[in-house]
């Protein structure tokens, strides 16, 4: 059976950039007060004339071209997002905006577990033998559900697009996984459609609506991190029969300073060792994760052989962690 290999990772540049000063002329809040609450000290935000599937793509362009690999020569786009372009799904715009005609292309919704989500489902293909080559794509625009009046949310969320290339492998480079889910919390936080009954003709009414800016009790969602984060990790350790002693690096969701440090002072990893960039890019979604790992391959902190403890963590509520080695 093949294994997985990480080859390339890629994210989007989004040059438009909202400050927390600049938040301040918007809704009744400081630099001070959001900083030390979430360590975020500005985002990125899509212009009007970008989309979700431009962005996506911006960033599986750059993870293809780090890779060395072609785009017809991907056999499928995994698309983790929880705001396309449109509601029938936006990874087949992708493959189409990269010319990777022979993929196959569908989105995978699991909010900011959804890279992770990706990440584990597009190696069961490989490991199957049924695909060689999966380009894994994490993408959300949360300026277009964020509202920008509610001062406990907006401070929060940035856009974003990261991108990995798995490709078969003799060396099977996905070391352990653990996913999860508990649907009886997912009022916690949420993006609902909102729906009014429309009558139709005599005797039948249908729905109709739009769905509702993101809500979110910030109380509740730290304590689900910060509780069911590590442990999800242990597991994915032990199914990798590794321990937080081989971790070079761990990258979790970008939600908030405050949990990340609380996640790796409990599993005993040094700062460190900790990636963390939340404070250029806010809370991205489904992006954080594979933004975060790129920027430090980049950087040249993360080399070939790294081992990889990432964690995402949300709606739904979702939580799932992948061990990886780089390379």
């Amino acid at each position: 059976m093949p294994g997985v290999a990480l080859v390339g990772s890629g994210s989007a540049r989004l040059p438009g950039t909202l400050t927390n000063d600049d938040l301040s002329r918007v809704v009744d809040t400081t630099d001070e007060w959001i900083s030390t609450r979430t360590g975020i000290r500005a985002r990125h935000l899509a212009a009007p004339e970008e989309s979700l599937a431009s962005l996506a793509a911006q960033a599986g362009r750059a993870a293809l071209e780090m890779a060395q690999i072609a785009p017809e020569a991907v056999d499928m786009i995994l698309l983790a997002t929880s705001t396309p372009d449109d509601l029938f799904g936006s990874a087949g715009q992708v493959q189409a905006e990269l010319g990777a005609s022979r993929a196959v292309a569908f989105d995978l919704t699991a909010a900011c577990s959804g890279f992770v989500f990706a990440l584990v489902t597009a190696a069961q293909y490989i490991r199957t033998g049924a695909f060689q080559t999966v380009l894994v794509i994490g993408a959300d625009v949360l300026s277009r559900w964020t509202d920008w009046s509610d001062r406990t949310t907006c401070v929060l969320f940035g856009d974003g697009a990261g991108a990995v290339v798995l490709k078969a492998s003799e060396q099977d480079n996905l070391l352990g996984f653990q996913l999860c889910s508990d649907g009886s919390m997912n009022g916690v936080l949420r993006l609902p459609y909102q729906a009014q009954s429309a009558p139709l003709t005599e005797g039948i009414a249908v729905q109709q609506g739009t769905f509702t800016p993101i809500t979110m009790n910030g109380r509740e969602v730290y304590k689900f991190a910060v509780s069911r984060v590590p442990e999800v990790i242990e597991k994915a350790l032990f199914r990798a029969n590794l321990t937080t002693a081989d971790i070079d690096w761990l990258i979790l969701h970008q939600a908030n300073q405050r949990i990340l440090d609380a996640v790796a002072q409990r599993l005993k990893v040094p700062s460190e060792r900790v990636v963390s960039n939340m404070a250029q890019h806010g809370n991205t979604s489904a992006a954080s994760v594979p933004l975060a790992l790129d920027e430090a391959v980049r950087a040249g902190y993360i080399k070939p052989g790294d081992t990889i403890a990432t964690a995402g963590f949300g709606a739904g509520l979702t939580w799932g962690s992948a061990i990886v080695k780089w390379g």
